[in-house]
């Protein structure tokens, strides 16, 4: 397989979605805690990486398996099988590789750290692959907007935080005999949660998006999304209600100090994501408006992780003239 039609069938330029969020939650380390785990951040951020290229190509493939409807931008254009004529057998190879890879990258980040990296890698893997495989997909239900979010928006930054603070007992489960216990920090975890928000909206808005495009090419597919289910005007309104609760995020973040103050210059992106919901609103296309939709997704996480970022200096100046 030609590198061209690898990054296709992964879609690399949609990987932004699964690195943003991991950014965002590295600079919050260093704001939070002021440490960093270098080395399972680097084996966190390939791990992760390759399964996320993973699910791609694996709904990628379903995709072109599964479809009814042979023809279509979707098909002959969006589906990198059909336009780079790749074989079944050579796809299933490299996704087979690529999960490999990142499950083995993960099991050595849970022996580096604990089994409750485990358990929340398990978790995005189990979520990850019954997106795309399955009797039923979660792509072809209505529920692909709320795994998609949790698990890249929530997910991602989460476990890039744990492996960091994974000795702080930050977050601890334990067994004993019959007992089970749960014990966390709040202050700290409910941090994580709502800086992880506005990625958990901003991707859930991607993926609802992507579907309102596809709603004449998924309804003979026999794909069941939340824009087919609840209707494309509805659908629209929900993807304007997820940006603004994004933003309501962020100064509730701020208020009680889990951001730092520069994180409410993140609000002055509204004025260019308005103009860019309102241009997908009049035309709503894979082929014209959706990569509005992606951009907008970038502009309010990039400045929230740079605010982060002017917090991390900020402290580091004052920690120097201390």
């Amino acid at each position: 397989m030609k590198i061209k039609a690898f990054l296709k069938l992964v879609e690399i330029q949609t990987k932004v979605a699964s690195v943003i969020p991991f950014l965002t939650a590295l600079l919050y380390v260093l704001y939070s805690t002021k440490q960093l785990n270098a080395l399972n951040t680097i084996i966190m951020f390939f791990s992760m990486l390759i399964f996320d290229m993973t699910v791609t190509a694996l709904n990628n493939y379903y995709d072109y398996k599964r479809a009814e409807k042979k023809h279509g931008y979707n098909y002959e254009v969006h589906n990198s099988i059909v336009q780079y004529q790749l074989k079944s057998g050579t796809v299933k190879a490299v996704i087979i590789m690529m999960i490999v890879i990142s499950a083995a990258l993960g099991l050595l980040l849970v022996y580096r750290t604990n089994y409750i990296t485990l358990l929340l890698g398990a978790a995005c893997f189990a979520i990850g692959i019954a997106y795309s495989y399955g009797p039923l997909p979660i792509s072809r239900t209505p529920f692909g907007e709320i795994f998609s979010g949790l698990t890249m928006g929530l997910g991602i930054p989460f476990i890039t935080y744990y492996i960091n603070v994974f000795d702080k007992n930050v977050l601890s489960l334990s067994l004993v005999s019959h007992s089970f216990s749960l014990s966390f920090d709040v202050y700290q975890i409910a941090g994580i949660l709502l800086v992880s928000l506005p990625a958990v909206f901003c991707i859930a808005n991607i993926m609802l998006a992507n579907n309102i495009c596809d709603i004449e090419d998924d309804l003979p597919n026999k794909r069941y999304t939340l824009p087919i289910v609840v209707g494309k005007e509805k659908a629209i309104t929900l993807l304007k209600i997820l940006f603004a609760l994004a933003y309501v995020a962020i100064v509730g973040a701020v208020v009680l100090r889990a951001l730092p103050l520069y994180s409410l210059l993140t609000l002055l992106t509204i004025i260019p994501l308005a103009k860019n919901v309102k241009a997908f609103v009049a035309n709503p296309t894979k082929k014209d408006t959706f990569g509005a939709i992606v951009g907008s997704f970038v502009l309010i996480n990039v400045a929230l992780a740079l605010t982060i970022g002017l917090g991390v200096l900020d402290a580091s100046f004052l920690h120097l003239l201390a």
